[in-house]
């Protein structure tokens, strides 16, 4: 028993030595943790989230119904409202107070937005130029413009006037009785506030003037008193609105009574109650046909009809139109005697929804040629990828300068010349931002992250299946997010020029703000897709994240949870390098070495070799650099005997004559490759032989495991190698290509090629 425990001992110790040789080969360069867990970083696992990603068995999110009447006063362009709202507690907490939204109060005079805006003088301003620093704006009228909420009241159902305090973009509702688990509580709030003139304010509602027929196009939106989020994570949502970071909000069911002079279309969130009421015998006819007609849009209100009302407006009377919502977080409206409407039902798998498009003619033809079709598109491609699309309508609104979306609703730009010719440019614009737009109705209107602290999620989720939907449907048209090569410029830019990923939205700068919260997360998703996952694979993970949180509240964690839970793949190194970190991707291939098994009975001159013309590489000077050629001849290295202690304890033996024949022929080749970006990243190799054929393989990023910044490897070849390319597609998002081949080819410059 003594002389086994010794042989043990030995067979250990030996391992040991037999191991460090190996490893020492990769030994281990600087650590910065690349591959570490996100461990803390992410919120601990409990019974409201899973460390699965999906909600847990205590999961709870609040509710808020609605029944609100509002008016548009066209003459002077005030919008007044009335709202009941009915507050439902399904939180383990007790409330003794409610945070109302008052996003209209970001244009009010004392609002908090111009004074974090920073700014310096210029030796000159533009009229428009000088407006905005001094934010002074003036209405139609040309009178000062004074936006803001003014509240009439808040009271409760018996009328009696509640206590309510209003800090700048939020208002707290003091309650007389707190609410416990399970209560509800309804209250009354009557307001009223000056819409702006949405071509010199700006913002996301309001109006546009057109001068020629003297009639208002209304675009209203982020527009009445609506519920802050209490949830599981934050709490009450409690940061002020500056602008720029939207919104979360509870889902709940509204009623929406909307008062406009009577000639007016109303194209709002929901399913329209009273169409009878509102529509003339000619539109009613034609919306009930558009209802069974999949194949192209039918028109309801015609050219030729809105630009008679336009000419000939209707004063002193007016209509209501009746609008109701399910499960909703938001509505919005728009509402003018301009709108021309077209319609058309799209077959899914379970619902038939509306398409519809509401425009003036400003818009035509193109709106008439392609919005609607583009909304069905992007309902038919998010279903695919999210979930099916649930609600009656998907609606699209031409609105100069914008592309912003609600429930079932959304704002698009896109205007031909004068004329109604229009450039590519503009056509594919319209159809980017109508996709992008209506694609928002699936993220985050259902899927519902909360975009005021992660623009990420609403933004680049919607931006990347965006881009599938250009692909399937617009291959022909530019894509501009959504690719790894799209996204490499803002990559390479100076690191204090960058924020990553996961920073708030109100802390990007407003230059970097579209590439960090659209474009990267985007162009992310498609690397993880296309180059790290496989799109069968990435597919079924992103769909069951949408199911999972589809009219819940997810945030970050829910979703690297959920996409490593659905596809058993490790990113944690994926979400640090991309998500948390500025790094980028650039790798080189920073040397080749070309080895063959030395063969005694075979003379070293009559082995392998390459002409010298056949593997060097181009250089507009010469140059000694060994990078710009590949080795002529291989270096020979000894085949041996394997040794007795190589096999350890009952370890079979291997049969060396045959695996010394089978070796003796290949070419091996030792690559090293150098990380200078800092983002680990897979390692895409394309070979290509002395015989002119071609070969593609993959290494994964955790090739780069023991060592972060240099790895060598091996790789084993039946044919001479003539050239090596990383990465040849373009899917990492390399910054620097230029390193990417070996023997080198220097890409000459604009200037070079000028001058030649």
């Amino acid at each position: 028993m003594q002389n086994s425990g010794k042989m043990k001992r030995l067979l250990f110790l030996l391992f040991i030595v037999i191991n460090h040789t190996s490893f020492s080969q990769g030994s281990y360069g600087e650590w910065e943790q690349k591959f570490e867990q996100l461990g803390t970083m992410l919120p601990t696992p409990n019974a409201y989230r899973t460390a699965s990603g999906a909600p847990g068995i205590d999961y709870w999110q609040q509710r808020a119904d609605y029944k609100i009447d509002v008016t548009i006063d066209d003459e002077n362009q005030m919008l007044y409202g009335e709202e009941v709202i009915t507050y439902f507690n399904n939180s383990p907490d007790v409330l003794r107070y409610l945070w109302v939204q008052l996003d209209q109060n970001v244009r009010a005079n004392d609002s908090n937005t111009p004074l974090v805006s920073p700014s310096k003088m210029s030796n000159s301003y533009s009229g428009k130029g000088l407006q905005r620093l001094t934010n002074s704006y003036t209405n139609a009228k040309g009178e000062k413009y004074n936006g803001g909420y003014k509240i009439s009241y808040v009271k409760d159902l018996e009328n009696k006037d509640l206590n309510y305090s209003v800090v700048s973009t939020m208002m707290r509702i003091d309650l007389d009785k707190p609410m416990s688990t399970g209560d509800s509580y309804t209250f009354k709030i009557k307001w009223s506030f000056e819409i702006n003139d949405r071509m010199k304010i700006g913002g996301r509602g309001g109006y546009e003037y057109f001068p020629k027929d003297k009639n208002y196009s209304y675009t209203i939106a982020q527009w009445f008193p609506r519920m802050a989020v209490y949830d599981d994570k934050e709490g009450w949502q409690n940061k002020q609105f500056l602008g720029r970071g939207e919104f979360a909000l509870a889902f709940g069911d509204y009623e929406l009574n909307i008062t406009v002079p009577a000639d007016f279309i109303v194209a709002a969130t929901g399913d329209l109650q009273n169409p009878k009421q509102v529509l003339t015998k000619k539109e009613l006819e034609r919306y009930e046909r558009a209802k069974i007609t999949f194949d192209k849009p039918v028109i309801i209100t015609t050219q030729e009809e809105a630009i008679k009302k336009e000419n000939n407006p209707v004063k002193n009377k007016t209509k209501t139109w009746r609008y109701k919502a399910e499960m909703v977080r938001d509505v919005a409206f728009a509402a003018s005697r301009k709108f021309i409407w077209d319609a058309m039902a799209v077959q899914l798998d379970n619902y038939t929804p509306l398409a519809m498009s509401y425009y003036s003619k400003e818009g035509n033809p193109l709106w008439e040629e392609e919005s609607t079709k583009a909304v069905a598109n992007t309902l038919k491609t998010y279903s695919k990828h999210t979930i099916e699309y649930p609600y009656p309508v998907a609606i699209s609104v031409h609105a100069a300068s914008i592309g912003m979306e609600y429930p079932m609703i959304c704002f698009n730009f896109g205007r031909p010349n004068d004329d109604g010719t229009y450039s590519d440019a503009t056509k594919w614009g319209m159809i980017s931002v109508i996709i992008h737009e209506v694609g928002h109705f699936f993220i985050p209107m259902i899927i519902n992250s909360d975009e005021r602290q992660w623009t990420w999620m609403d933004e680049g989720l919607n931006t990347f299946v965006q881009s599938l939907t250009q692909r399937e449907y617009y291959s022909d048209g530019p894509l501009r997010r959504g690719t790894a090569e799209s996204i490499v410029n803002y990559m390479r830019m100076p690191k204090d020029m960058l924020r990553p990923i996961m920073t708030n939205s109100e802390q990007i700068a407003g230059r970097e703000f579209g590439a960090n919260a659209y474009a990267k997360p985007a162009s992310a998703l498609s690397v993880l897709r296309e180059t790290i996952m496989g799109p069968e694979l990435f597919d079924y993970a992103f769909k069951e994240y949408s199911r999972r949180w589809a009219f819940k509240h997810p945030d970050p964690a829910d979703f690297f949870r959920t996409m490593e839970d659905a596809s058993a793949i490790d990113l944690d190194w994926f979400w640090r390098g991309w998500f948390y970190t500025t790094d980028n991707v650039d790798v080189s291939v920073e040397n080749v070495k070309w080895y063959k098994m030395k063969n005694m009975d075979e003379p070293f001159e009559n082995r392998a070799s390459v002409k010298e013309k056949d593997i060097k590489g181009n250089k507009n000077v010469a140059s000694d650099d060994p990078k710009y050629s590949l080795p002529f001849k291989p270096t020979e290295f000894n085949f041996s005997n394997t040794n007795q202690r190589e096999y350890r304890e009952f370890r079979n033996q291997v049969n060396d004559n045959a695996i010394k024949l089978e070796n003796s022929d290949k070419n091996f080749y030792e690559l090293t490759f150098e990380n200078k970006g800092g983002l680990v990243t897979p390692l895409i190799i394309e070979w290509t032989f002395e015989d002119g054929s071609k070969e593609v393989e993959k290494i994964p990023a955790e090739i780069w495991r023991f060592n972060e910044k240099v790895v060598s490897k091996v790789f084993v070849k039946d044919k001479v190698v003539k050239n090596i390319i990383l990465d040849p597609y373009k899917e990492t998002a390399d910054v620097n290509t230029k390193d990417n081949n070996y023997p080198r080819v220097e890409v000459k410059s604009d200037f070079d090629r000028f001058n030649n």
